[in-house]
Order: C-alpha cells, then structure tokens, then sequence
C-alpha cells in the first residue's frame, strides 16, 4: 500500500487484481465510480454490456473491462475475463472501513473477567461480552452489540453495530454481520393443549461456517435440539428468516425477504430470489435456484431452475385470469371425458 493510503496507482491495482494493464501504470487514483460518473482520479468498469454506451464518453483514468471491449475504451485499461468479479476486487481497495477501526475495547463496553480476547480485537462502545465468550484474531465488535454466553467468533469477522449473537452460538472466520441481525434468537417451537400455547425450549445453538455474511436485521434461529448449520461462503441478504435446525449448503445465496421453515435442508451452490418461502421439512438438491417470490411446498431432488406463481400484470387481465385459475379443475376434467370418448369412439 502507497503511504497514502487513499490512493493506489494503476500498475499495484493490475497486481492486486490480477488484471493486464494497458496505460500508464504510476496514474495514481483515489477511488471508483460507474462510467458515466467516474472523474479523472477515479477507476471505472464494464461489466454489463447494458453500459457499453457509456464507455466512449468516460472521464476516467482507467476501465475495468473484458479484453473483447477494448477497442472501444478511450482511456487506459484493466483488462480481465471476468470484470464484474474484478470490480468486487477493485471496491475492496476502496473500502472506506478497511484498516480504520483501532484495538482495543472501548471504555463504556462490558466485558467479562473470562473472556478470551485473541490479537487486535477492537470491541466497540457500549458492548457487551458475556461469560465464556472467545473472540479470534482481528475481530471487531461493534457498538451496543451483545454477545451472549459461552459463543465463540473466528479471526477476521466483523460485527456492525447493534447486532445480537445469543448464546452458545459459534461463527467462523471472516463473517460480516450487518446492523439488527439476531444469530441464535428462540425458534418458533411451542405445543398446544386444546386451549393455549406452551413454549418448548430450545436447547440447540447456531454454527455459522467460515466466510458468511448476514445481512441487517435477519434472523437465524438456534435450533431446538440440535443445531441450526450455514455453511462455509454462504451470503445472507438483509430481513431473511431461517427458522430452527435449518441446514445451508456452502456457497448458496439468499436474497432479501427469504423464508425458510424449520428442520429444511437446503444444499450446495444455491440460489434463492427475493421472498421466497420454503415450508418445513424439505430437501432442496445442490444447485438449485428458486426465483423470486416463489412458494416451495415440496423437496426439490434435481439441480436447475425453479418458480412459481405469476408475475405482475394489468389488474384487469390479472383479475379475468385469477378467474380462470378456479376453473382449471373442472376444464381439466372436461377434457379428460372429452379424450375418453374419442378414444371409445
């Protein structure tokens, strides 16, 4: 890194990324913007071909691009197969949070006698840290987090402020969770006696595996025996609800507003669109991808692509439609009889 730690030239951002340079590598920049916005100090990049036209009128002191647009570039360029997967790279560099939070534990935190406290963990104002709580290497500790007892947390993982992480759970190294995520809150586990509810308590724990994310205000709940399991590199986005002893493969996704019921298996390298809902029970195959707003009422056994339901339309072709879908039974059985008779005829 350059002394100035705000500024990288183009030749140690080619390194960084892996990237083939076309230009004048000691061009110092200080940041990064889209094509359109980018300044002369800025990097930009092209990733979507919706935004080649913007690319003959960039400002920028370099792109990011695929080699197969480089015709098209007026400026220098960083060129790589995959320039989306360099520009999560490239907006790393430029991560405003990088390196800016000191160790140490901040004077109004509440910290057990017992925990254990690895090298440079930075816990923050207004903390608390229970009994038997072990935090790995670098992890920093937002403000007004709590950390309930006997959890641990892997080297590298960062918690934003306010989040809760109940006890017994144990996250891997290199988490983020984002602001309002609960991390081993109850699952929704009660008996009914004819008359009322009764609380069934839930005696498992939550493990998070290394590299996850968890976005703001998700839930992921313990289990009720044993525990609630996200693998390694699974991203969770902001107010999805994974109910207890759910199981994630490594590597699956879960956009926003996603629902899963307890005791569901989902597998490998999926990916689930925003709202969708996964009743209780299920077992979802490795590579499997759900699209948004989807119902999954059953297992799904085979990798591919899956939806349901419909998506918007004019209200009243919608309403002339929902009346139809009632029907469906009945022209169903119509058509049956008619295929019967043709066949007896």
């Amino acid at each position: 890194m350059n002394q100035d730690a705000r500024t990288l030239t183009l030749a140690e951002i080619a390194e960084r990324l892996g990237a083939r340079l076309e230009g004048d590598g000691e061009r110092r920049v200080s940041g990064l913007a889209t094509l359109r916005d980018a300044e002369p100090d800025q990097v930009a990049f092209l990733a979507n071909r919706a935004y080649l036209k913007d690319l003959p009128e960039t400002r920028a002191a370099a792109v990011l691009l695929a080699p197969g647009h480089a015709e098209s570039c007026p400026v220098a360029r960083l060129e790589m197969d995959n320039p989306y997967l360099g520009y999560a790279g490239l907006s790393r560099l430029f991560d405003p949070l990088a390196g800016r939070t000191p160790a140490g534990t901040h004077p109004t935190a509440v910290v057990a006698d017992d925990v254990r406290l690895g090298l440079k963990v930075a816990i923050g104002p207004q903390a608390v840290i229970e009994s038997g709580v072990e935090l790995g290497d670098e992890v920093v500790i937002g403000p007004g987090c709590v950390i309930g007892a006997d959890s641990r947390i892997g080297a590298g993982s960062r918690l934003h402020a306010n989040v809760t992480v109940c006890h017994g759970v144990v996250i891997g190294a290199r988490a983020l969770l984002h602001s309002g995520c609960v991390i081993g809150g109850d699952g929704f586990g009660f008996a009914h006696d004819g008359s009322c509810w009764h609380k069934i308590a839930q005696l498992g724990g939550v493990v998070l595996g290394d590299d996850v994310e968890v976005g703001s205000c998700s839930s992921i709940d313990r289990g009720a025996l044993g525990d609630t399991l996200i693998g390694d590199d699974v991203k969770i986005d902001s107010q999805v609800q994974i109910a207890h002893n759910v199981q994630i493969g490594d590597h699956s996704a879960l956009a926003g507003c996603v629902g899963i019921a307890g005791s569901t298996r989902v597998g490998r390298h999926c990916m689930l669109g925003g709202g969708v809902g996964l009743s209780g029970h299920l077992t979802i195959a490795d590579g499997v991808q759900v699209t948004g707003m989807s119902l999954v009422t059953n297992s799904i056994l085979e990798p591919g692509i899956y939806s349901s339901g419909t998506g918007a339309m004019d209200n009243a072709q919608w309403r002339r439609n929902a009346v139809r879908f009632k029907q469906l039974d009945d022209i169903a059985k119509r058509l049956a009889r008619l295929e019967k008779a043709g066949r007896s005829g």
